[in-house]
Parts: C-alpha cells; structure tokens; sequence
C-alpha cells in the first residue's frame, strides 16, 4: 500500500533527505525510509509538503498537468491594491516564461499561524499585508517572482494545502500519514477573506 506524509516544513529546512553541513534536512523531521517529496518548497519557504513512497501518486501531486491546487499565504511588503492583484490573477510575465492565471485575494493574517524562526523583518513605517494565492504550477520561486514583479516583495510564504491536503493543526516540523485512497482533488476555498 503507498504511503502518502503531510509534513509542515519548517522555516530553513532543506527539501532533500541528502545531508548538507550546517543545514537541517528532511531527514531530521521525517524518519521514515523510501519516501521522497511531491514537489519541493525552498528553504526560505513554509507548511506543507507531501511526501511518498509511490512514484504515480507523486507524479498525480507534482506535475502541473494535473492542475492539482496549491494555496498559499503571503506577506508581501506594502499594501497591494485591486490592480496589483488583477494583474497576479490575469498571469504574470516573469521573463522567462509567463504565469498562469491564478486566484490572489487579500486575507486576514490567519489566527492559527505560528511565529516564524527567525521573525520577518519589521519596519515601521512599512505596513505589510497576507494574500491568499493559489496556482495550479509551480515553477522555481514562483510566488516570491510574482509578487515582486508587481512591486511588492514577498516577506513570507506558507503552503497552506495542496488538493484536498492541508496543514491541519500540523505545528512546524510535525507530521501524519493519511490514507491515500481518500484522495479526490476538489478545488480550494478561499481562507478568511479580509474586507
């Protein structure tokens, strides 16, 4: 039977099992053998990442002709208003390829979110505000580029779900298995809208 692990990658951590010196790995939170990730999250990034031991379910979760969702929440520097978020809705030309159409909506900061380590940047005299975004690709740090080709840099990414899979109470670093025969995607809901 395929093992399926939701795992909230913390802050820093490495999406490989190959130890680095100086670097934490996903060898120091999950100690189960044969496993690999669906899809990758960059050291700088957070939540969740699925991980398998079944080549097919990795391809279903990873490849982007699948159109699996991804939602994640984003702090970005300054305060986006509506044109800046048609545009990260309409696709974005980031030079080197052109993104999708996406759904991108302010949000409230989530009450369940936990403090990251080490803490974003705090600047005073700049207010920050979370979207909520979420694509149906996932090229190489492609948040952070889209954001910051609109003009407001990304302080803080989290992958909140990815399908019908979500961080659930998972603290960073925490994991379960679930039963991989629950799995049907079904399109993602918008968190907590901020009006």
């Amino acid at each position: 039977m395929s093992r399926l692990i939701l795992l909230n990658k913390p802050y820093g951590v490495l999406c490989q099992f190959t130890a680095e010196p100086g670097k934490a790995t996903l060898k120091d939170y999950v100690p189960v053998p044969e496993v690999y990730a669906a899809g990758r999250l960059d050291s700088d990034s957070e939540g969740l990442l699925l991980l398998t031991d079944d080549g097919a379910l990795q391809h279903r979760i990873a490849d982007p002709r699948h159109k699996q969702p991804k939602t994640y929440l984003v702090q970005v520097e300054g305060e986006p208003g509506d044109a800046a978020l048609a545009r990260l809705r309409a696709g974005v030309d980031l030079g080197d390829f052109i993104t999708r159409p996406c759904e991108a909506g302010r949000v409230a900061e989530p009450e369940w979110l936990w403090p990251r380590v080490p803490p974003v940047r705090f600047r005073k005299t700049v207010p920050t505000t979370w979207l909520e975004i979420v694509l149906r690709e996932g090229k190489n740090r492609q948040v952070r580029r889209m954001t910051a080709k609109i003009g407001f840099p990304t302080l803080r990414l989290v992958r909140a779900r990815i399908g019908e899979w979500a961080l659930d109470g998972l603290a960073p670093g925490e994991w379960r298995e679930v039963a991989v025969a629950a799995a049907s995607p079904r399109p993602p809901r918008l968190l907590s809208r901020k009006r």
